[in-house]
């Protein structure tokens, strides 16, 4: 049954090849857009994801403020500054934390002979590079006895590095901060830079060394890692237990800052899924429009067919046999056409390469461009939209040859 329904639109395709073939291109490109639209909005995702990638997701950095509120006997006002036992306290209080380092900025002057900049130093713990997924291109990050030793080495910035050095190797020469002498030890692969950011002109030393450029009694920041996904938790906790160590409301949001990696990602993710859905709603009302072309074609066709049609019926074909020959027909031709659009979709999508988003706006900001990727998920929602499409718009017609009076249908001219 099913092959013969097969021959059937065969047949008729091949007795209107050209009607065939123009219907054909219309699904085609209906069902292309929709994979190349779905393609880009999870492009965008992945580009979202890879610029948030490289500063760490699963991070929060906390910083400290000024009260907002009276609360403990403390007025408005009152300064938070971080200690070393915050540092305890926080670890207890949240088990699921990995990593955790304080951090401590300092304007410095960097020399090396003749060459100087003026940039930005941080001293952290070792730690500090898997939390900030810092990535070395050249030698290694300082180490935790380095960190104990209180040693004067220094890890540098890419662009600090070709702002101070000729081209070569640069590890084991020295740099002078603010005067101190520093060892290089490593060079920072280049972060996404936007406008006037000088992130790749920074360099990090040991905690332990961050004392000989400044007073490192109150920590600048405290910044960590974590497990699992349930970083509202952690951060309400971190929030009670530093309320309750410096005596302000914990509902304060200006007592103490926190930068949420996951939070801000899961707002991204609002946008990125409403970009998507409305992408894949535009690419369904290309496809439609296509639809709508073959209802008008598989009308056209049923209207050319009356007599076939009566014939059929007098013969004893039932209304279930001409709908079933009807909606066959549409359905090939969908599909068919569907096939073509797919393979439509991926020659555009490897022709294009990469589609300029987060470069225009950053150097090295290359991870943030969008790529249409076509996976499996996209050609699986895009066929079950052409599925419905080619359904609807061959099962009008087919119904409409199935309803028709036989002994009318024979008359027909």
């Amino acid at each position: 049954m099913f092959k013969d329904l097969l021959k059937q639109a065969y047949n008729a395709m091949q007795h209107n090849r050209n009607r065939t073939a123009l219907t054909m291109l219309g699904m085609a490109w209906g069902i292309a857009t929709v994979v190349l639209l779905m393609a880009y909005g999870d492009g965008f995702g992945t580009a979202i994801h890879n610029i948030m990638d490289t500063w760490g997701v699963k991070v929060i950095g906390i910083f400290g403020g000024r009260t907002s509120m009276e609360a403990g006997g403390m007025k408005a006002g009152t300064a938070i500054r971080f200690t070393d036992e915050d540092l305890d306290r926080i670890r207890n209080a949240v088990p699921m934390i990995r990593h955790l380092t304080p951090m401590w900025w300092q304007s410095v002057h960097l020399q090396n002979g003749e060459r100087s900049i003026d940039t930005n130093s941080t001293g952290a713990n070792p730690l500090v590079q898997s939390i900030r997924n810092l990535e070395v291109e050249q030698g290694r990050f300082f180490n935790e006895e380095e960190n104990v030793q209180h040693a004067r080495v220094v890890v540098l910035g890419s662009e600090a590095t070709t702002m101070l050095f000729s081209a070569g190797n640069v590890l084991g020469e020295t740099v002078r901060i603010n005067g101190v002498s520093f060892q290089v030890v490593g060079v920072l692969e280049p972060k996404p830079q936007e406008g006037d950011n000088n992130v790749n002109k920074q360099i990090y030393i040991p905690s332990g060394a961050m004392s000989q450029l400044k007073n490192t009694y109150n920590i600048d920041a405290i910044w960590f890692d974590f497990t699992g996904l349930d970083y509202e938790h952690i951060e309400q906790s971190v929030r009670d237990i530093m309320a309750s160590t410096h005596n302000f409301r914990p509902d304060d949001k200006r007592a103490i800052f926190v930068y949420n990696g996951m939070r801000r990602l899961n707002q991204f993710e609002i946008i990125i899924n409403a970009l998507k859905v409305l992408l894949a709603f535009i690419g369904s009302l290309t496809l439609g429009i296509g639809g709508v072309g073959l209802m008008n074609i598989m009308l056209v066709a049923v209207h050319q067919r009356t007599r076939e049609i009566g014939m059929e019926k007098a013969l004893g074909a039932r209304r279930r046999h001409i709908l079933s020959q009807f909606l066959a027909e549409a359905l090939t031709i969908t599909f068919a056409g569907g096939l073509l659009g797919i393979l439509i979709s991926y020659g555009i999508s490897i022709g294009v390469g990469s589609l300029t988003l987060y470069s225009a706006l950053a150097k090295h900001g290359e991870m943030g461009d969008i790529r249409l990727v076509i996976d499996f998920k996209t050609l699986v929602v895009a066929t079950g939209i052409l599925i419905v499409v080619g359904l609807i718009s061959g099962m009008v017609p087919a119904l409409r040859a199935a309803s028709l009076d036989p002994i009318e249908a024979l008359r027909y001219e």
